[in-house]
């Protein structure tokens, strides 16, 4: 995330039937300008800004949570929300002290749903805002071991 892409990330639109599902991207960079956790990230395709995710990872807890992901609504079916998760969470993993990555999305969302499960997202149930919770065990190379 640059000053020099900012303008592009707030160009990004979602179909009008997915606009409740998740926070303007205004908002989420207002939201990353005071909060210091919060690791905001421009999904890119070539040159070209296709879509927007933010997520924490704070170095005391090993625990991530992505909170905010959008594909723009010209480039979404194309594969670029599944290759952008995985190298979000392929960088997540690199951090080296995150053993689990949650997220959150509305239960209605079928798209974001079969998205995380197919990243091997398990979901574990409702928040207190009716959003669903799903949780990802990071798998290290000791595992394998």
């Amino acid at each position: 995330m640059t000053e020099a892409n900012r303008a592009l990330v707030l160009a990004l639109q979602l179909s009008p039937d997915q606009m409740d599902f998740v926070a303007t991207n205004a908002e989420s960079l207002e939201e990353a300008e005071e909060d210091r956790d919060a690791r905001p990230r421009v999904v890119m395709i070539k040159d070209r800004v296709v879509g927007f995710l933010m997520y924490e990872a704070p170095a005391d807890d090993d625990e991530a949570r992505i909170y905010r992901f959008m594909i723009d609504r010209t480039y979404q079916g194309r594969g670029y929300g599944k290759a952008a998760l995985r190298q979000a969470l392929d960088e997540i993993r690199s951090l080296g002290h995150v053993r689990h990555v949650s997220i959150c999305y509305a239960p209605e969302n079928e798209a974001a749903r079969h998205l995380y499960r197919s990243a091997g997202f398990v979901e574990e149930g409702l928040d207190e805002d009716g959003e669903m919770i799903a949780d990802l065990v990071l798998r290290t190379q000791m595992d394998d071991l």
